[in-house]
């Protein structure tokens, strides 16, 4: 084990080494192609985070059946609460810190990326001890049935250590992209993707272990996401590097402004984050009365996919959100304007693409997860031309969101 996170080790430095050597001209690059080189590796990157708990369902699904699938979706709306947190700092974060650069305030920005990290940990950490002291009333808060209890905390209680790296993930993507890595950033969810697909079918197929297995290999993989975006964000090459902070007054109530500073600005994204949460939280309630265990379990594939859906937006918003802030920094209203079109554009189509494919192959979309003969399969591919119905203002309203990031006065 220490020659292969070795290895890792080097692979990690040697594509730090190279992505650094790319860089981005915000202020002289025409905007459409700014948006084209975000927008692959953005997008590749956000599937890549996506894939980690789709992979997850696949191999539950293939090797534990229906009810594995039905106990890791009681886990997603605590996924999605985190994902909520880690995006509303680095929206924030991003926002700030790139105005700050806009302004030739790189010492700010660093300052910004440095608090963002801070609170993230430490929010992440309270959070995952109270659920470490109390899982049992936490799993029941969250809609599980009594068969389905010990199956829960058998996947969570693996997960509860990797959400601290998970932040740093979060955040760090942001930052890396703001700093023109965004082929890095990518890098950073594909790895710990692939990772996970091989450790999933290791741990779940060959050695037996079931949901204890795929509990195990994602935290794996997403912790390796962080550390991967930690070392970068270390790094004394790195533009926007992390501060040393002082435990002076002066410097405390500077960090809190930051901190009011990116909530505020991000807290449109968390409240996207939220919203899926509660989706997924009030719709296994709803399943589990109406249908049971295998109700749960339909809803829980058509759960795998909402999060592809949100990336796809994301991206997109991403994409267009360091261009829009930069341009706001440097006073540039017809920029602003012309990355917004590129982004409202694009989150159209991509809707329209997606819900074709979930009206076209209900049944293949169903059969990656279980077979399709089963009863919680009969009741998802019923299900899944409702559920398109949806996706595309789904998908436009989460880049809109990131329309008014930036500013809110701006955008409108």
């Amino acid at each position: 084990m220490p020659a292969i996170t070795g290895s890792y080790a080097v692979c990690a430095v040697a594509i730090i080494n190279y992505q650094l050597s790319i860089k981005m001209d915000f202020h002289s690059e025409p905007v459409s192609r700014l948006f084209r080189r975000l927008l692959l590796p953005t997008l590749l990157g956000s599937l890549a985070i996506s894939a980690v708990t789709a992979v997850d369902g696949i191999c539950i699904g293939q090797g534990v059946g229906a009810l594995g699938v039905a106990a890791v979706n009681i886990t997603a709306p605590i996924y999605q609460a985190a994902a909520g947190l880690g995006l509303m700092i680095g929206v924030g974060c991003s926002v700030v810190a790139s105005i700050n650069l806009a302004r030739r305030q790189r010492l700010m920005a660093r300052l910004n990326v440095t608090v963002a990290i801070a609170m993230a940990t430490t929010v992440a950490a309270v959070l995952c001890l109270f659920m470490a002291v109390f899982p049992f009333e936490t799993i029941r808060l969250l809609g599980a049935s009594p068969t389905l209890e010990n199956e829960v905390w058998v996947y969570l209680r693996w997960l509860l250590p990797c959400f601290v790296l998970q932040m740093w993930s979060f955040i760090g993507l942001f930052v890396i992209r703001l700093d023109g890595s965004p082929r890095y950033a990518m890098w950073c969810n594909v790895v710990p993707s692939v990772m996970n697909g091989v450790l999933d079918y290791l741990f779940i197929f060959p050695l037996g272990m079931g949901l204890e297995g795929a509990g195990i290999a994602t935290s794996i993989s997403i912790s390796f996401g962080g550390l991967m975006a930690m070392a970068y964000l270390v790094r004394r090459q790195t533009g926007l590097r992390l501060l040393r902070i002082r435990l002076a007054w002066r410097q405390i109530r500077l960090s809190l402004r930051c901190v009011w500073r990116q909530c505020v600005l991000g807290s449109s994204t968390m409240l996207g984050e939220l919203a899926v949460a509660m989706l997924f939280l009030l719709g296994n309630y709803a399943f589990m009365a109406a249908l049971g265990d295998d109700g749960v379990g339909a809803f829980g594939i058509a759960c795998y996919y909402i999060p592809f859906c949100f990336m796809v937006g994301n991206a997109i918003a991403q994409s267009a959100q360091p261009i829009i802030s930069y341009n706001y920094g440097a006073s540039r209203a017809a920029e602003m304007r012309a990355a917004s079109r590129l982004m409202f554009v694009w989150s159209i189509v991509a809707g329209i693409v997606v819900a074709l494919g979930f009206c076209l192959f209900p049944r293949y979309l169903v059969g990656l997860f279980i077979d399709t003969s089963s009863r919680a399969a009969q009741i998802a591919i019923e299900g899944f031309p409702y559920f398109a119905a949806g996706v595309i203002c789904f998908i436009v309203n989460i880049a809109i969101m990131g329309y008014y990031r930036p500013n809110g006065q701006i955008a409108g």
